[in-house]
């Protein structure tokens, strides 16, 4: 993985179809179809330069398609999305099927990009659900999407017509973790939760029938073997916080995406991240005070991205 400069594009936000597949195994045991073979785009579209760079794209225009179509133009080899609130970092130019001219581009800069999710991109145009399912990092994807996959407001938004069919050249340049991964540690501190994990790495936090500690106290449950966070990137997480004494589950981002502010929802417990290795597990029991109970906290480190410049 490139070591990317990054900042949260909206990572708390939330769709597949096609020809042909092929069965692709992700880092986390995960197992992904993909569907992207299509060849009436590949033939429509040509797409030359390099990974991360702003393409040198031809359209053999005018484009009119019956149905959406996506194409790996490049099929990386890195890790593979396998659900739609993974975190990314992607560079894309959109071109009008009408015109074959460019009508919008990221800044393709790793010092302004912007981490994001396959759900952000479907939220702005759905037909891109198609485009990132199962995707894989290093990929040069080529996407057609008809004007109801591409959606009648962001048909409006860049001026262009309700009928216009567009092309997107989207690079996969970073693919984070889904869950944590690594080595299973094992912690003999009596009196503190247990965490169990459903098969996505969901956690479920069993609190016991006694008193929160009065002091801050952090266990490692998964040693990830990743790189280790510095003090001057930002960690992506995904967090789970359970009330000590009610044992409900005061805030999750599972289901929702990653978050790289866990400096607002639990300042105790940002500087512990720094020196953590990326894929880590971590849990955490924050005690009451200030008039805020007791709280458990399920930390998994998804990645690490550097503030970005201006």
């Amino acid at each position: 993985m490139r070591k990317t400069s990054a900042v949260l594009a909206s990572l708390s936000l939330a769709v597949l179809a096609l020809t042909g597949c092929s069965v692709t195994a992700s880092s986390d045991g995960a197992s992904c179809e993909r569907h992207a073979d299509a060849t009436g785009i590949r033939d429509a579209v040509t797409v030359e330069g390099e990974l991360g760079e702003a393409p040198d794209v031809s359209v053999f225009s005018p484009l009119h398609l019956t149905r959406s179509e996506v194409a790996d133009v490049i099929e990386g080899d890195g890790r593979t999305i396998v659900n739609d609130q993974q975190a990314l970092t992607v560079e894309l130019s959109i071109f009008s099927g009408e015109t074959g001219e460019k009508v919008y581009g990221t800044a393709y800069d790793e010092n302004k990009g912007q981490v994001s999710n396959a759900a952000y991109w479907a939220s702005q145009s759905p037909g891109l659900a198609q485009a990132f399912a199962c995707a894989t990092e290093g990929s040069r994807i080529v996407a057609g999407l008809t004007p109801e996959d591409f959606g009648a407001e962001a048909l409006s938004g860049l001026g262009l017509s309700e009928d216009d069919n567009m092309v997107f050249v989207i690079d996969v340049l970073d693919v984070f973790l889904s869950k944590a991964e690594g080595t299973l540690r094992f912690n003999d501190a009596q009196g503190m939760p247990t965490v169990v994990r459903a098969a996505d790495g969901t956690p479920g936090v069993i609190v016991p029938d006694s008193t929160a500690p009065t002091k801050q106290v952090v266990q490692t449950l998964i040693d990830g073997d990743g790189e280790k966070v510095t003090a001057e990137q930002i960690p992506l997480v995904n967090v789970t916080a359970v009330g000590w004494d009610d044992k409900k589950v005061v805030s999750s981002t599972w289901g929702e995406g990653p978050t790289g502010d866990l400096a607002s929802s639990a300042p105790t417990l940002a500087d512990e991240l720094v020196g953590r290795t990326v894929g880590s597990q971590l849990l955490a029991v924050v005690p009451e005070a200030d008039g805020a109970p007791a709280t458990v906290y399920v930390i998994d480190i998804l990645g690490a991205v550097t503030a970005p410049t201006q």
